[in-house]
C-alpha cells in the first residue's frame, strides 16, 4: 500500500528548482566544462595540431632530398658494376663466336700468307726512329696470300681474330769493302694496331758478325705462335736494309698463318 507521508515522493523526485540547483553546482565545480572554456580548448588543439603538422611537414621536406641523394649514391655503383659486368660478358661473347668460328673453320680456309724478298726500293722504307721496313712480293714465285690475310703497305693485315704462327727469315750479305762491314745485323718482326699506332715489337734477333771475309752470309730466322686481334698489321724491320739478300726467294721470307 503507498505510503501516505507527505515528504517521501517530494524526496524521490526532484522539482524544478532542484535541477537548476543541481545544474548551477556542476558548473561552479567543473568550470572548464562551459562553452566560451570548450572553445578555448578547441583553439588550443588546433594550434597544437598545425604546430605539430608543420613541424612533420618541415622535417619532410629536409628529408626528402637526403633521401634521394643516398638512394642515387647507393644505385651508381650498382648501375657501373652492371655496365663492367655486360661489357665483359659482351666481349667474352664476341671472342667465344670468333673462337667458335676459327675452330670449326677447315685448314684450308683458315688465313695464310707465305711473302718472299723482292728488290728494295730504298727511299720508301725509312719510318723516322724506327728501323727500315722490308718490302715483299706477294703474288708471284713462291709468294701467296690466301683466305683474306692481306699484304698491304709493306704489312700482313690480320683478317680474324685468333692465334696465329708467325716467321720470318732474313738473309744478309756482306759487302765487298772489309772496311764498311758491321758489327751485327738485327731483325725485328714488329706489330701495329688501330688503337695503338706506335710499333710494337714482337720478335727480335740480333747476330754478332765474326766472318773474316768480304762475301759474308748471316741469316736470321724468327717464329713464334702470336694471338692476334682483327686489323693487326705485321711488318719486318732490319737493321740495315742495303745488307738484305733479295737474289733468292727461298732465303729472305715472311709469313703467318693462323692455327
Amino acid at each position: 500500500m503507498p505510503s501516505s507521508h507527505p515528504g517521501s515522493a517530494a524526496a524521490r523526485t526532484p522539482g524544478p528548482g532542484m535541477d537548476r540547483g543541481a545544474e548551477i553546482t556542476m558548473e561552479e565545480v567543473a568550470p572548464g566544462t562551459n562553452p566560451a572554456a570548450r572553445m578555448h580548448l578547441r583553439e588550443d588543439l588546433k594550434r597544437i595540431r598545425c604546430a605539430v603538422l608543420l613541424c612533420l611537414f618541415s622535417v619532410l621536406v629536409l628529408v626528402l632530398p637526403i633521401a634521394y641523394l643516398l638512394v642515387g649514391h647507393l644505385r651508381a655503383p650498382s648501375s657501373c658494376a652492371g655496365q663492367v659486368t655486360e661489357e665483359r660478358g659482351s666481349r667474352f661473347l664476341k671472342q667465344r663466336a670468333v673462337d667458335t668460328v676459327t675452330d670449326t673453320l677447315p685448314s684450308a680456309e683458315k688465313p695464310r700468307a707465305h711473302l718472299t724478298v723482292k728488290k728494295q726500293d730504298l727511299t720508301t722504307t725509312t719510318t723516322g726512329n724506327h728501323l727500315p721496313i722490308l718490302q715483299w712480293e706477294d703474288k708471284r714465285g713462291l709468294a701467296f696470300t690466301k683466305n683474306n690475310l692481306s699484304y698491304s703497305s709493306n704489312s700482313l693485315v690480320i683478317p680474324v681474330s685468333g692465334d696465329y704462327y708467325v716467321y720470318a727469315q732474313v738473309t744478309f750479305r756482306g759487302p765487298i769493302e772489309s772496311h764498311s762491314k758491321p758489327n751485327s745485323v738485327t731483325e725485328i718482326i714488329t706489330k701495329v694496331t688501330d688503337s695503338y699506332p706506335v710499333p710494337t715489337d714482337l720478335l727480335t734477333g740480333t747476330k754478332t758478325l765474326s766472318e773474316n771475309g768480304n762475301n759474308w752470309f748471316q741469316p736470321i730466322y724468327l717464329g713464334a705462335v702470336v694471338s692476334l686481334r682483327v686489323g693487326d698489321r705485321l711488318m719486318v724491320n732490319v737493321s740495315d736494309i742495303k745488307l738484305v739478300d733479295y737474289t733468292k726467294e727461298h732465303i729472305t721470307f715472311f709469313g703467318a698463318f693462323l692455327l
